[in-house]
Order: structure tokens, then sequence, then C-alpha cells
């Protein structure tokens, strides 16, 4: 497949504008591809968060979304598509997202339980110029004791 890319936008306001000449859908170790001609460039679909090419693991999803776009009509070829190869997916970088989340949601459920104890908590303040009252004399103890 071409290694130059065109994203979902500009294909979409190609198709809308009717610029669109062809779709060609390319069969794939994992999936299927998209070729896209307008004028005289051809350049493959990319996935949206990188400029490779966009993969469509199930072939119901990219007729889809070619229709979504307003691209009805394109030409399959499968010489090269491997059903073999659709094994699960893997994702290490999603099950470490989640397993921040879960840790940061632990995080927050544990805070809120300190915060509201701390709120709920009937013994009698002291009141903040007292404690920096204290404070001050304990550093004005420490510092003599240096000096000393």
């Amino acid at each position: 497949m071409s290694t130059e890319t065109i994203d979902h936008t500009t294909l979409s306001r190609l198709a809308e504008a009717g610029a669109v000449r062809s779709a060609h859908v390319v069969g794939q170790k994992g999936g299927w591809g998209i070729l896209v001609k307008y004028g005289m460039t051809e350049r493959a679909l990319a996935a949206q968060r990188s400029h490779q090419v966009r993969i469509f693991r199930k072939f119901e999803t990219l007729v889809s979304y070619l229709k979504g776009v307003g691209i009805a009509r394109f030409d399959v070829d499968a010489v090269n598509y491997d059903a073999d190869t659709l094994a699960t997916r893997t994702r290490p970088d999603r099950s470490e997202a989640m397993k921040s989340a879960h840790e940061a949601a632990a995080y927050t459920k544990w805070l809120k339980a300190e915060v509201q104890e701390a709120i709920d908590d009937a013994s009698p303040t002291i009141p903040h110029a007292d404690v920096m009252k204290d404070v001050r004399a304990v550093i004005a103890t420490a510092r003599a004791g240096k000096r000393a």
C-alpha cells in the first residue's frame, strides 16, 4: 500500500465535493486498507492518531465507514487478505492506562475518605494562630541550640 496518507477530514471534504475518483479496498494481513484516488493523486487512509495506514479488521466496518463519508462504490482486492492473522489484538498501552486509572480511582476514594473523616472529627480544634505561635517557639529554640 501507499505510504503517503490522507486523513478522515480531508477524505470527507473531497467526497462531499465530488472530487474522489475512486476508492480501492486492499486486503492484507490483519484486515483491510483503503486507497483513495482524487485528481492524479492516490493516497491511503490514515489512522486517526498517526500517519500510519488505517486497517479495518472487519469488512463490514469498512463498508459502513465509506458509505458514511459518501463513497458507496469501490473495488476490492482480496489477493493478499489473510484471515488467519485476525487473531485478537493486544493493546499494552491501553492495559497500562487502565491500570493507572484504577490506581487513581483507588487513591481518590482513599483521599475522600480521609477528608470526610477529618470533617466528621468532633475533637476540639486549635486555632491557626496558636499553632503558629508554638511552631515559632520550637524553631527559635532549635536555632538557639545551634548557636550554643
